[in-house]
């Protein structure tokens, strides 16, 4: 959700990669129907014979491959005017803007990061420029806006 040049989104305001969302997912329905689809038509007599069992966990690995894809397709960043939530692979941060010292996104980096005010730094997948530049770099400039502006002042009212 990008802003017109020189202004902010209002908050609160989502950042996900769109384009890397719609081909996993679309990817992930296409490998389970192909591979349902193949165990519907596996031959049920004869010299080699399927069993249903052999069908259903044919069919699961398909399930198995879009549920990791989904997996994959699960970043994204919300910000509202008390922080901002970090969704990652497997994790879930939500962070005070005064917590966010710096957002950084250098030429080459697969996705931004943020330094937190205890020394640690948290990346951002769901600001990626290798799908987008342009996209990711008007996000990563909003977001450290954001920081600039709502992390100053301990009350934001």
């Amino acid at each position: 959700m990008s802003a017109p040049a020189g202004r902010l989104p209002d908050l609160p305001v989502t950042f996900r990669p769109v384009l890397t969302r719609v081909v996993l997912m679309s990817i992930g329905a296409i490998v389970f129907g192909v591979l349902t689809f193949i165990a519907v038509l596996m031959p049920s007599g004869g010299a080699v014979s399927w069993a249903l069992a052999e069908r259903l966990a044919l069919a699961a690995s398909g399930l198995l491959v879009w549920a990791v894809l989904a997996l994959l397709s699960r970043p994204r960043l919300s910000a509202d005017r008390e922080g901002v939530t970090v969704v990652n692979l497997t994790t879930t941060r939500r962070l005070s803007w005064a917590q966010i010292v710096r957002v950084t996104l250098r030429p080459g980096d697969p996705w931004v990061t943020l330094d937190l005010a205890d020394g640690s730094v948290l990346p951002v997948m769901a600001i990626q420029p290798g799908v987008g530049k342009d996209k990711a770099l008007a996000e990563a400039r909003a977001l450290r806006t954001f920081t600039e502006t709502l992390g100053a002042a301990p009350d934001n009212a």
